[in-house]
């Protein structure tokens, strides 16, 4: 795959990831709208935020990071049977592996809620209702990790669109429930439960076509012992927190919040909607595409290949990454009084929303650039490196939290996963160095003063531009809306001209 396919492939599924993410926002302020940031949707945030920690360590963490690269490897070197062969084997033993998870998950559901939120054990129904939930949203891993195990086989053999408008399906089905489900419940929170369970199955089936039409419809064989899966087994073990530490970050959070007043737990869901949303335009997209074209280098020994690859992800990174983060922690209580301040959300839960949004926010260009430091060690099979590196990150963050949750409550949560980040990201950058197969290309001096000088210019516009928060939660919504609709465009045209004016062009960025 040339630069100008990866590219492309890039802004194919930054494309249909932003869609999904619309919808997304779409969903959220349904959500808050209808739900507010009370018992019901706190319950339901942890009862869907436990399996979707399952869905991200297993299914779109740890072994698609395993998967891509052994399958890549075969597609390179082996016959077409013998990848066949691989498909399935993995089929029947991950199938397997997640029957045995979700019936765990549902089985052990009490033990779950207390090990991520036991501070709802002081109020018995919000406790009895997260259990509840969970037993409904749990089988949605074992569904989604299906899902992404065609997926890493689409991507891999460079049919990047259905896996990126899969997520779609999610929003809809969630959109359907909120609006169309929720009022025939006694608890409405309940019919969000089932939306997850009923998009589980859908997206799964939705990817069977694709891989009929490239000949990779898997028919599950349980293979324990198999070359293949024992090598994806054994890459996947140690992934399963190098690929997600982030994700541990986040319900080490959660369990604090539910120590916090009610409201915490939904205060930080909404600020991380709001940061996924803008991760999901660039960041997911390009360590979706960037993974396969690593471990395709890797499997050809293409040394300057791999090294050129990681400096193209980290510049587009940082081009997008550091105006998106200074922009998000300036806008973010107009975001949220625009989006989402309407029916239960009321002023007080954007102020406390906001606070969170900012902190955490603050980590987004790392988050973003994890997403391309870490394929640069699953690329080439190196999974131990990326979990000794995330289990620094969590101890990193706990520490940060002991320090930050008493001065800033649920905010000090949120920045204790931001710092944490930024070790992450520092620690990876540093080994690919020393390893040496990370060599920065020429111009970066210039680079990084381009990129101040230019987020510098936005900054000031957007303090200029934004004014007072106070003056966003007095406004009527059609206003906010005209208001942010200028603002944003503007602020980011600011950035545009200064860069373009100060040297930088996409051209060189291929």
């Amino acid at each position: 795959m040339s630069s100008k396919s990866l590219m492309r492939s890039t802004g194919v599924v930054s494309a249909l990831t932003f869609l999904s993410r619309l919808l997304g926002f779409v969903r959220d302020m349904v959500y808050a709208g209808l739900f507010g940031a009370g018992a019901g949707m706190d319950a339901f945030n942890v009862a869907f935020r436990i399996p979707n920690l399952f869905r991200r360590l297993v299914g779109e963490g740890a072994f698609s990071q395993a998967f891509v690269p052994v399958f890549s490897q075969y597609r390179t070197q082996r016959s077409p049977e013998e990848l066949r062969l691989l498909v399935d084997q993995v089929a029947g033993t991950l199938g397997t592996v997640l029957l045995a998870l979700t019936a765990f998950g549902m089985i052990g559901a009490p033990l779950l809620v207390w090990a991520f939120a036991s501070g709802y054990g002081d109020e018995p129904y919000k406790f009895a209702l997260t259990e509840q939930m969970l037993r409904i949203t749990f089988p949605y891993v074992l569904c989604i990790c299906l899902t992404a195990f065609a997926g890493g086989i689409l991507n891999s053999c460079g049919h990047f669109a259905v896996p990126a408008v899969t997520p779609v399906l999610l929003n809809v089905t969630m959109i359907a429930a909120a609006l169309l489900a929720a009022p025939h419940f006694a608890e409405p929170a309940l019919a969000l439960a089932w939306g997850v369970a009923l998009a589980g199955v859908l997206q799964l089936l939705f990817q069977w076509p694709a891989l009929k039409r490239i000949g990779l419809v898997p028919r599950p064989r349980l293979a324990w012992r198999a070359e293949g899966v024992r090598r994806i087994m054994m890459l996947m073990v140690p992934a399963l927190i190098g690929s997600s530490a982030a994700q541990i970050n986040l319900l080490i959070n959660t369990q604090l919040a539910s120590t916090l007043p009610t409201g915490s737990v939904s205060w930080l869901y909404y600020s991380d909607r709001l940061v996924e949303f803008t991760l999901g335009i660039f960041g997911a997209a390009l360590g979706t595409v960037i993974l396969p074209k690593l471990s395709r280098q890797h499997a050809a020994a293409e040394g300057e290949g791999f090294a050129h690859t990681l400096d193209w992800g980290l510049r587009w990174s940082l081009l997008i990454g550091t105006p998106a983060t200074v922009a998000l922690a300036i806008l973010a209580g107009p975001l949220l009084a625009t989006l989402f301040m309407r029916g239960e959300f009321t002023a007080t839960d954007v102020e406390m929303t906001t606070r969170s949004l900012m902190t955490y926010g603050s980590g987004l260009v790392a988050y973003m650039l994890v997403k391309v430091l870490a394929p640069g060690f699953y690329a080439r099979q190196d999974t131990k490196t990326p979990v000794r590196f995330g289990l620094i990150s969590i101890g990193a963050n706990i520490g940060f939290q002991m320090l930050l949750i008493a001065p800033l409550a649920h905010a000090g949560l949120a920045l204790s996963t931001a710092l944490a980040a930024f070790v992450n990201v520092a620690l990876l950058y540093w080994q690919l160095r020393r390893d040496g197969v990370y060599r920065p290309r020429p111009g970066w001096p210039a680079f990084w003063l381009r990129m101040l000088a230019a987020n510098a210019a936005m900054a000031g516009f957007l303090v200029w531009a934004a004014g007072d928060l106070s003056g966003w939660i007095a406004a009527d919504t059609l206003t906010r809306v005209l208001r942010l609709a200028w603002i944003v465009p503007a602020g980011a045209g600011v950035y545009a001209a200064v860069a373009l004016g100060l040297g930088v062009r996409l051209s060189q960025l291929r």
